[in-house]
């Protein structure tokens, strides 16, 4: 990890940037490939799945004699562990539903506003080294309590044409309506224009490489929603003396870990935390499974030195991560000063991975400094808010002077048409 100390300007700017290549040079192989899909339907889907994923398909859809003995190839420990997170994650999420309130804005005239779930979502769960059938949980159970009529899943299938049996399972108990082995650009494609066998969504949701993340982009011109913009996972820390180095090495290990392309970024005021940080991270590093894409990922990550926490809070202000760790005396004072950050772990035993999981909230997040302006994935990212009025005669006759001489002074007469023949209608009442 490349270490800055008490950066200013230029330095600054390279600190806040990410790893990742502009996708925009993605666009034209990707472009190619949704309009093969949109043009040619089932077979496209046959020919790239072959190409991508190594394996021959003709029906894509998972059957429910799969789906069903998905159950018994996941073991009674992980099924404990998917229930529990599930559990946490509809009690975090059925707590966002909100009333309907009617509100009278003047005597007679009566607004409110409602929501209402989209129809069709489509939900792309990546499978390729780690099959995150964590991720089946919060896709799937927002839009089971929000309404959604059609939860669609895809994920790419194995060299044996198989879904991973966590996935399946996960899928039975949130109420998924119908699971596709289709991965990549195809599975983008396939929702979002509808082929033979695949239906067409409204709205996208799910992580995926940035093929995946370009051919959202694409398809979002058109006519269908996606979630987010989305990249490769991050997480920042922010550190002073009070912290634990172990703990601080293993939650920067724990999202390195997920890609080449992550990024990990540890923000303190402490030399010292820095110099047994960089040692746990050394003794830590050789025991995973998956050192590769955790070394990688370090060569794209940072540790910074500022001179006091509130130098700390601009940077990650400026930067804006995915995941946010305070590992800070007053921990929740600091948390206050955050305005932008996906989500946010406070205190030195709360573990980024707990949201990954378990905790109840969900782990869909806004990447590569998304989170000053999205949130992350809730209840209301799968409704859409309609607003509704009715206006009494007595409640027009209020407003409607306003509504006229407003739409006259626009130069819309038909809108001042609009009202005057009603007013003229209420006063023979």
């Amino acid at each position: 990890m490349q270490v800055y100390k008490n950066p200013s300007g230029k330095e600054l700017q390279e600190i806040i940037q990410r790893p990742q290549q502009d996708i925009r040079i993605l666009f034209p192989k990707v472009l190619e490939i949704l309009n093969d899909i949109h043009m040619c339907g089932d077979k496209a889907l046959v020919d790239y799945t072959s190409r991508f994923d190594g394996v021959s398909l003709t029906k894509f859809e998972a059957t429910k004699e799969e789906i069903e003995s998905a159950a018994g190839k996941v073991s009674p420990e992980l099924k404990n562990a998917i229930h529990l997170a599930a559990e946490n994650i509809e009690k975090f999420h059925r707590a966002q539903q909100t009333e309907v309130k009617k509100i009278e804005t003047q005597p007679g005239v009566l607004c409110w506003q409602k929501s209402v779930a989209i129809e069709k979502v489509g939900l792309y769960i990546p499978g390729g080294t780690a099959p995150l059938f964590s991720t089946v949980l919060m896709l799937a159970i927002p839009a089971r309590i929000a309404g959604c009529r059609e939860i669609i899943l895809c994920t790419p299938p194995d060299k044996s044409g198989n879904i991973h049996p966590a996935i399946l399972y996960s899928a039975k108990i949130t109420g998924v309506t119908r699971v596709f082995k289709l991965g990549g650009v195809q599975a983008i494609g396939a929702m979002a224009y509808g082929t033979e066998s695949v239906p067409g969504v409204y709205k996208i949701f799910g992580p995926g490489n940035q093929y995946v993340t370009a051919a959202k982009q694409i398809v979002s011109q058109g006519n269908v929603a996606i979630d987010m913009p989305a990249g490769p996972s991050e997480v920042a820390i922010m550190a002073d003396d009070s912290a634990n180095p172990a703990f601080i090495a293993t939650d920067l290990l724990s999202q390195a870990e997920h890609g080449n392309d992550s990024q990990v970024i540890l923000v303190t005021n402490s030399e010292k935390i820095i110099s047994e940080v960089q040692h746990e991270i050394e003794i830590r590093l050789n025991t995973l499974p998956r050192k590769d894409f955790a070394t990688k990922s370090l060569k794209n990550s940072r540790i910074v030195l500022m001179k006091n926490i509130s130098d700390m809070i601009g940077l990650i202000n400026e930067y804006a991560p995915e995941h946010l760790i305070i590992s800070t005396k007053d921990a929740e004072v600091v948390a206050d000063a955050i305005i932008n950050a996906g989500s946010v772990f406070i205190g030195n035993y709360t573990p980024e991975s707990a949201g990954d999981y378990v905790s109840g909230t969900n782990h869909t997040l806004p990447t590569n400094g998304h989170a000053k302006a999205y949130n992350g994935v809730n209840l209301d990212s799968y409704v859409k808010k309609i607003t509704f009025q009715k206006i009494s005669p007595e409640g027009l006759k209020l407003i409607g002077p306003a509504i006229e001489i407003m739409a006259e002074s626009e130069n819309l007469t038909a809108h001042k048409n609009a009202v005057e023949v009603r007013l003229n209608e209420t006063g023979k009442l």
